[in-house]
């Protein structure tokens, strides 16, 4: 498979956890941002990481680390932005992007995403549910519509579901079952329930198949 460079999105404030790095919390013996790259370094190459800030906290990565335009931290979408124009930047004309914060994604995302055409978001939907969930920071992103996002966010638009859908995405549905594989750490009880997940290695890698 063609490697696609990708882009954790760490640029948020973890306002719900007291603010600082989510992704450097620690989760089964490693940070949080360690069990992240487990999952996208075979998938992805090179890979760099949107957070604001300082870079010098994440040094001992070696990655590439690419923050938002501007002071306000206007979010998710922002980091897109970044994460467009980084990619461009490597000559690529597609971006990955996966949350910081979502440590059991699937180790076929790339694939998947990459394999439904141009422009692709992913849904998770559980075996006994019709209704697929959304996650739209996970993401296979055409980097030439960079310049659109760009106005885009200089008008106000925020949603990255709405300006995705807009511009032609395409939903791929994971469907599991047991561990959501887009689980997420928002809470210090979503990070108690992470780490009773990541020492169970047979539920964090259970199969997940395209729907």
């Amino acid at each position: 498979m063609t490697d696609y460079p990708g882009c954790i999105i760490a640029g948020g404030r973890a306002e719900r956890m007291g603010g600082g790095d989510k992704c450097l919390l620690p989760l089964a013996g490693q940070r949080l941002l360690d069990h992240v790259l487990a999952r996208l370094t075979p998938q992805c190459s090179p890979v760099a990481l949107n957070a604001n800030g300082d870079a010098a906290r994440f040094k001992g990565y070696g990655l590439q680390v690419i923050p938002d335009e501007g002071a306000d931290q206007p979010g998710p979408l922002a980091g897109v932005l970044a994460a467009m124009e980084w990619a461009a930047g490597q000559g690529a004309d597609h971006v990955v992007t996966v949350a910081a914060d979502t440590p059991f994604f699937p180790r076929d995302l790339v694939a998947r995403l990459a394999g439904a055409g141009g422009f692709a978001l992913a849904s998770g939907r559980a075996a006994d549910d019709a209704r697929a969930q959304l996650h739209p920071v996970f993401g296979f992103w055409p980097v030439d519509l960079a310049a659109e996002l760009r106005t885009a966010l200089s008008r106000g638009d925020r949603k990255v579901r709405q300006w995705a859908m807009d511009h032609g995405a395409q939903e791929v549905t994971f469907e599991f079952a047991g561990v959501d594989p887009f689980f997420n750490i928002n809470t210090t009880e979503d990070l108690r329930q992470a780490n009773a997940i990541a020492r169970s290695s047979a539920r964090a890698d259970q199969c997940f198949r395209m729907k």
